[in-house]
């Protein structure tokens, strides 16, 4: 008969603990470079991405209307030119970060 999750914890400490074995460090020790930074930044702009293309998709999909009627309606709100350039840019820096970095990591 097999052994349950909890009897294999108590034999893995067990043994370790016997064994005088080091714990792993915690990830605060690590010292943040310029790689991981890229590095979680990509994957931070893959989710994004993901999931923006998704809730456009669905949004596409579910809503009554065509898009040029919503985007009529972003038009007739009269948003200030700051707000508009920061939104351009909240969308294209995921897509172009992401993009640059997989061509680099590919490189």
């Amino acid at each position: 008969m097999g052994t349950t999750a909890k009897e294999e914890m108590a034999r893995f400490w067990e043994k370790n603990i016997k064994s005088n074995r080091p714990l792993s460090p915690h990830v605060t020790i690590y010292k943040w470079s310029l790689p991981m930074a890229m590095s979680i930044t990509h994957r931070g702009t893959g989710i994004a991405l993901s999931l923006g293309v998704s809730l456009f998709g669905l949004a596409a999909l579910l809503l009554p209307e065509q898009f040029p009627h919503y985007l009529a309606m972003v038009k007739s709100l009269s948003l200030g030119p700051a707000l508009i350039y920061s939104a351009k840019f909240a969308l294209a820096f995921p897509f172009s970060y992401h993009t640059w970095n997989g061509i680099r990591h590919l490189v």
